[in-house]
């Protein structure tokens, strides 16, 4: 992965699960790395183990994901890739009525991607390389019984990424990743059948880092343009 040293790399969602072990292994492969996430001190505890820039942000706020970004560009002079990773899980069913967790999953999994791209295109435009980063769900691929708003947001991140790709011409890579089950933080999970599916078969996120690496890592001229990575247990 030695096309990975040196390139400048904001990871939102970064102070635990996927977004932490992300910031590990490229930081590992010589990734200059600038941290977002809305818990401060886990935040904190990452960037500071691995010599990394941070900013508190939360991707509902376009504000806050356009001060990442510039954070980027102020400490290293440019931004080469902008992985969207935060998300949020209180899946249920529909007859629960839980309308405030269908708007927290849109807005943070589908509104923060979108964010993302609000404050990083223009800057990828202007250097003439960029490369986006989007984690999905296998949810984004099969729809199951308590996911309906949660698939739904994923299958409109892969849709948007794939216009994204189409859009972007030959400077601008676009990679979608689709993880399965994961054991990644499970504050925002509200399925118990979910959790103990983690419990009993999830892949560790570094197994998600890994695959996101391999993206970020290829030549300038190859687009991963997606990966689903699932457990060899999950149907």
């Amino acid at each position: 992965m030695s096309d990975v040293e040196g390139k400048v790399v904001a990871i939102t969602g970064a102070s635990s699960g996927i977004g932490a072990a992300t910031a590990e292994v490229l930081a590992s492969h010589g990734a200059k790395l600038v941290l977002g996430a809305r818990r401060e001190e886990r935040l904190a505890a990452v960037a500071d183990r691995l010599g990394a820039e941070r900013l508190s942000v939360d991707v509902r706020r376009r504000a806050d994901v356009a001060d990442l970004v510039s954070l980027a560009r102020k400490r290293f002079g440019r931004l080469d890739v902008l992985v969207s990773n935060a998300g949020v899980m209180p899946i249920s069913l529909l007859d629960e009525l839980r309308v405030d967790d269908w708007d927290a999953m849109v807005d943070v999994n589908l509104k923060g991607v979108l964010h993302g791209v609000a404050a990083a295109l223009p800057v990828f435009r202007e250097q003439g390389s960029g490369h986006f980063v989007h984690v999905a769900s296998t949810a984004g691929l099969t729809i199951r019984p308590t996911m309906a708003v949660y698939a739904a947001t994923k299958f409109a991140v892969r849709a948007f990424s794939e216009g994204l790709r189409q859009e972007a011409g030959d400077q601008v890579r676009v990679t979608i990743i689709s993880p399965g089950m994961t054991a990644t933080n499970s504050d925002t999970i509200t399925d118990p059948a979910v959790l103990a599916g983690m419990a009993e078969y999830a892949m560790p996120p570094e197994a998600v880092a890994r695959a996101i690496a391999y993206a970020v890592g290829q030549p300038a001229d190859v687009d991963v343009n997606e990966i689903v990575i699932r457990p060899t247990a999950q149907a």
